[in-house]
């Protein structure tokens, strides 16, 4: 049988500690997880996982990075299927939103992943958020369905909203409801950048 090649074999040794990382942390939570956990799960040893990933920190990280790939996926899809490029502006931000309902999420991401690695803002894929907002209001704005605005501090202000409400939602003790007056407030909120707001068309009648 052809060995397998050493590039191939890092990926594998990767995924295999990525995903029991995943599982003792959305199971138990980040504190109570041990590296003899992690390694155990994935048949592997301390030393792979030093090797790629430093310690347990570097492994949520790592487990964060992905589980926020697979969101951004997700939200890109649930845009795709909104009626106009704005209703998928919008569900975008939402569909961020109702995530924290999620167990996995909302522990990992949005429990874990603040106390131990700190503001989300400063996180290596903030800034890949931040630019894809610019860049949908930016195309919102050519197309004439919102005003002019400072694209990029409209981002920031907006993504900052989202990830505020996905925190209060995570640490609710009424998540659900949380979730639903979230979601309102954020459509409420963003409607203002509209040409031709709701609550304007309503006045002029």
């Amino acid at each position: 049988m052809a060995r397998k090649p050493r590039s191939e074999m890092i990926a594998e040794t990767r995924a295999k500690l990525i995903a029991a990382g995943r599982q003792a942390f959305g199971t138990i939570g980040y504190a109570d997880a041990s590296m003899d956990d992690f390694t155990a799960a994935a048949g592997l040893t301390r030393g792979a996982l030093y090797h790629h990933f430093g310690d347990k920190k570097g492994l949520l990280q790592a487990v964060i990075a992905e589980i926020d790939a697979e969101m951004t996926a997700r939200l890109k899809l649930r845009a795709a299927k909104a009626p106009t490029p704005w209703e998928g502006f919008v569900e975008e931000g939402i569909g961020y939103i109702e995530m924290a309902l999620e167990p996995e999420v909302r522990r990992i991401v949005l429990r874990d992943g603040p106390a131990v690695l700190g503001d989300p803002a400063a996180w290596p894929t903030a800034n890949g958020c931040i630019t894809a907002m610019t860049n949908s209001l930016e195309a919102l704005f050519e197309a004439g369905v919102i005003g002019a605005v400072d694209f990029e501090a409209t981002a920031r202000l907006l993504t900052g909203a989202s990830s505020y409400a996905a925190q209060w939602i995570a640490n609710s003790d009424d998540p659900e409801n949380a979730s639903k007056r979230a979601s309102v407030a954020y459509r409420q909120l963003v409607e203002g950048l509209l040409c031709d707001r709701p609550d304007m068309a309503a006045e002029s009648r």
